[in-house]
């Protein structure tokens, strides 16, 4: 209907229009003179059309009836000899989210004939669907329909880069590039990292033929799925502006050992065609210094370095866009995390290992009821122990402005430690109900989270030191302990200016 008024109101514009340009003195002959006034009337009843029609399918256009951001971004999804990829992510503030988490999409031939494939993705699954021709433009619209926070598309000759600004105003960016589509359904399986790739032959996970040793299998599924999730969520920080795509990205990774992620992220990223600065840290000396002779045989010593340091004493000389950290043992795990808050790193990708802090307070404390059980065996206890503290971190992330997903990030048999936490720093303040919740659980299962330590204000403590909920009179020096926890995030920051 208000497609309709809209419509007969442009009408009456056109119409008027007519009318004024019929009225106005020409040089050529009166023959002519209707001629302007007809076109004129007849272009703006086809941009009246056009509007409405914009309208219809959800998309936006400006003054001159060009097609905005989101309708360069659908005409670039219904471009079926053209589209590589599509990928939505994230959510717009002030408006209900989207169904999923995140969604592709490709083209893809089934029995010679091209489908739409659409995979939306939650947070166990993917879903799967292939639309055929005719649905095309109605299921492009749906989506396109939906909340998501920013698109990124790739296309044969350029990527385009949709987001939304804090008041729902549409940021596109366009960058001209060249790649193939491709849209075969049954593809070959393609790796992320090449088992041929001579930095894993240089580490030894690959023999000299370019397969992955047999003794070698675990740790290369680790490195690769990893770096699975890695590209996916460096693209959406990327779309959404969080990321600048201008400058050269900063990438850290704590606790690096003996560098298998440092180098698999580095060569991923490169690959992928973004100018990486990376750094890898962890105190030991050999380690580094075997890592060191590494990059130099694969000639990425220029921008591939390694600082012999603690997670805690790191200094670096940028402020990072993206941090590692993986299997850092037990509260290095809590440390990597309130370092790259307190750099305000972007994108923040940590898979803890052993959890031994929140283990061993939980053998000291009365479980709540009726919960007993959960501690009464050790092998229990010791599951829940890392259960609780994940979720805890989860929720001590949130509270200092980051988006949090706990996802599995390989298969059990490759590492019982198969969890990831992705966390996206988005700024937005904690809610009433999240404190209060973290309040709640701390208190009832009598825990003092390491990174909450770190990064939140500090508690009253009870007789047995551990922190446990502010109360009323608490409650009226909170602005002191904001203030308190605000300069321990900057004091984990250690960014040399």
């Amino acid at each position: 209907m208000q497609s309709e008024v809209r419509s007969e109101g442009l009408a009456r514009t056109a119409e008027a229009g007519a009318r004024m340009s019929a009225a106005q003195p020409h040089e050529s002959s009166a023959v002519h003179d209707a001629s302007p006034a007809a076109d004129g009337a007849a272009s703006a009843v086809r941009g009246a059309a056009a509007a409405v029609d914009s309208e219809s399918r959800g998309q936006s256009a400006d003054a001159s009836g060009s097609p905005g951001g989101l309708g360069v971004v659908r005409g670039a999804l219904l471009g079926r000899e053209s589209l590589v990829r599509g990928l939505a992510s994230g959510r717009r503030r002030g408006v209900d989210g989207p169904p999923y988490l995140r969604v592709e999409l490709r083209y893809v031939d089934l029995k010679g004939v091209r489908h739409l494939q659409i995979t939306e993705f939650d947070e166990r699954q993917a879903h799967t669907r292939n639309v055929a021709a005719a649905e095309l433009e109605e299921a492009v619209d749906e989506l396109l329909g939906q909340a998501y926070g920013s698109w990124h598309v790739e296309t044969t000759s350029e990527t385009l880069r949709l987001r939304y600004t804090k008041k729902g105003k549409e940021l596109l960016h366009r960058q001209d590039d060249h790649r193939e589509q491709e849209t075969r359904h049954d593809r070959v399986k393609r790796r992320v990292l090449d088992p041929a790739a001579p930095f894993l032959i240089e580490l030894g996970i690959s023999d000299h033929q370019g397969r992955v040793k047999p003794s070698r299998q675990a740790k290369y599924k680790q490195i690769e799925e990893f770096c699975k999730l890695l590209a996916p969520a460096l693209d959406e920080a990327i779309a959404a502006g969080r990321i600048a795509a201008d400058r050269p990205l900063q990438v850290v990774d704590l606790g690096c050992g003996n560098a298998y992620l440092t180098l698999a992220a580095y060569h991923l990223l490169t690959a992928a065609g973004h100018d990486v600065r990376m750094t890898g840290i962890d105190h030991n000396p050999a380690a580094r210094k075997r890592n060191t002779r590494v990059v130099e045989a694969l000639g990425w010593q220029e921008h591939l370095r390694f600082v012999d340091a603690t997670i805690q004493a790191a200094e670096l000389d940028v402020q990072p866009d993206v941090v590692l950290a993986l299997h850092a043992c037990d509260t290095a795990t809590d440390d990597a995390l309130a370092r790259a808050v307190g750099w305000q790193a972007s994108l923040v990708l940590a898979a803890p290992c052993c959890h031994h802090d929140i283990q061993t307070q939980l053998k000291s404390v009365s479980p709540p009821a009726p919960y007993a059980l959960m501690t009464r065996y050790g092998i229990v206890r010791e599951r829940f122990a890392d259960v609780l503290t994940d979720s805890l971190r989860a929720a001590v992330l949130r509270q200092v402005g980051y988006r949090v997903e706990v996802v599995q990030f390989v298969d059990s048999q490759h590492t019982p430690r198969n969890l990831l936490l992705r966390a996206a720093r988005t700024g937005a303040k904690p809610t009433p109900d999240l404190q209060s919740e973290y309040q709640t659980l701390i208190a009832e299962w009598q825990v003092n989270p390491r990174l909450a330590q770190l990064l939140l204000p500090p508690q009253p403590a009870d007789a047995d030191g551990r922190e446990v909920p502010a109360d009323a009179a608490a409650s009226e020096s909170r602005g002191a302990s904001d203030a308190s926890g605000a300069s321990g995030a900057a004091r984990q920051a250690g960014v040399v200016s």
